[in-house]
């Protein structure tokens, strides 16, 4: 099963936010933005300080494909 966050770079882009605004927003490191980008597992304290900066819920910037 893979990973997906493109619900989360949609949901940037909606917003009008760079991944720039996201690391000041929620203080997470450039390395865990190049495992977003990729489509890498992240902590799951990444993805709830994600959606408090974003307010949504997990489901709203992360997909499970098969």
């Amino acid at each position: 099963m893979n990973i997906s966050y493109n619900k989360l770079w949609k949901k940037l882009i909606d917003r009008g936010w760079k991944k720039k605004d996201l690391v000041e927003r929620t203080q997470i490191s450039s390395v865990t933005i190049a495992k977003l980008g990729k489509n890498l597992p992240v902590n799951m304290d990444v993805l709830i300080r994600i959606c408090d900066a974003l307010d949504c819920d997990v489901g709203d910037i992360v997909e499970f494909v098969r």
